[in-house]
């Protein structure tokens, strides 16, 4: 059977929380359908393709694309499969998400690229807050270990990447904000203070040389790594080096609102508040809030929308809730985004694959992955629709 899911309420934008009924419910009976086909698909391709692909990334020409452990989409599934055992409380998906989750320990020491927040604490970081599992806890110490060796005294921040060496020197993109939680709950986990204070360092650089006068970011920074200088101040997915990719701009408000939450330093909240600011009240936002792939694409509004990055917009904004005074306003943004997702954005039942949402963009300057489903945009999807459903039931996110 091939059917939308229909939320039903209205005017979600203006309607309180504790009076949407049902909203999760319907969204999670879609995702359990769903996810039963994407692993149906992922299995078929791991046993008889290739036993080195472990995690579902996105459909090329209509047909799965498995990626290997060491792609920085790899936790994305299992932690898909986190949020629908906590959503669901049914024990069939702790097992896959035990499962798919164990494919990735062999990350814990890759420190070849940035990646390994998303990588590790997407699926084992899950994991470990769900079921205390002291075996995961150990990853992820192993993993922030790995992850600080990329962290530079003189520049005071992570290495994103070692490729592209004939762009940049020493790259760090705005997306290696969402590797910082690793470090801080690596911290956490172990009274070292050392992990903590790379990821301070970080943040504060970040801040002080990604942002622009309206509190929109660079994707690229380049340092000299021998004196901490900006060399160039660039993108590589949006579409120009002075324009507003839009994911970059939501992997920034969701990485400094993390940093506020471990930290309680309030210049995070306030640039956090800031960026959602320029997100949310930006000329080119269309009304369904579901941004188009850049801010300043050319051709808007025939551009390709990137479903992803309203997601981890959403996300970010239900947190961002908590501890902002502006709370009416950023829960009322994020009420009205996961509505458009769900009814515009949504996969029928039965199609992609097994995906929940459709009309992502990866890299619109190289042509990949332009509006198609995208892991990553299923799991902060499903990451709002659990914070939705805490603030509902008037508990905590953390």
């Amino acid at each position: 059977m091939k059917y939308i899911v229909t939320i039903v309420f209205l005017m979600i934008s203006a309607v309180p929380l504790k009076a949407q009924k049902n909203v999760p419910d319907k969204i999670l009976a879609h995702a359990k359908g769903q996810l039963e086909i994407m692993l149906t698909n992922v299995k078929g391709i791991i046993d008889t393709a290739n036993p080195t692909l472990v995690s579902p990334r996105t459909l090329e020409n209509d047909k799965l694309k498995v990626v290997n452990s060491r792609d920085w989409t790899s936790g994305f599934f299992p932690g898909s499969l986190w949020y629908l055992y906590e959503l669901s409380g049914n024990k069939k998906w702790k097992a896959e998400a035990q499962k798919f989750t164990s494919y990735i320990e062999r990350e814990k020491t890759n420190n070849n690229n940035h990646d390994l927040g998303f990588k590790v604490y997407c699926s084992f970081g899950n994991g470990y807050r769900l079921t205390k599992d002291t075996s995961y806890k150990a990853v992820i110490i192993q993993s922030a270990k790995s992850l600080v060796t990329r962290f530079n005294p003189k520049t005071g921040v992570i290495r994103s990447w070692d490729h592209n060496r004939d762009k940049w020197v020493n790259p760090v993109i705005i997306d290696n904000m969402m590797n910082l939680e690793l470090l801080f709950e690596a911290t956490r986990l172990t009274g070292d203070s050392s992990f903590h204070k790379i990821a301070v360092s970080h943040a504060n650089t970040t801040m002080k040389n990604h942002f622009r006068p309206d509190f929109s970011s660079y994707h690229v920074i380049d340092y000299n790594p021998e004196t901490g200088t900006v060399l160039k101040k660039n993108t590589h997915q949006g579409y120009g080096h002075e324009s507003a990719w839009a994911r970059g701009q939501a992997w920034g408000l969701y990485g400094y609102t993390l940093c506020y939450r471990y930290t309680k330093d309030v210049s995070y909240l306030h640039l956090a508040e800031k960026v959602a600011g320029f997100i949310l009240t930006h000329p080119n936002m269309p009304e369904d809030l579901v941004p188009y792939w850049d801010f300043n694409a050319p051709n808007i509004p025939n551009e390709p929308r990137d479903a992803s990055a309203a997601a981890v917009i959403a996300s970010a904004l239900y947190e961002l809730n908590s501890y902002s005074a502006k709370k009416n306003t950023f829960v009322i943004k994020a009420n009205k985004i996961l509505y458009s997702l769900s009814n515009k954005y949504i996969s029928p039942l039965g199609e992609a694959k097994g995906f929940l949402l459709l009309h992502s963009t990866g890299s619109k300057p190289s042509n990949s992955e332009v509006d198609v489903p995208l892991s990553y945009a299923d799991y902060y999807y499903l990451e709002a629709v659990l914070r939705m459903k805490k603030l509902k039931a008037g508990k905590r996110l953390f």
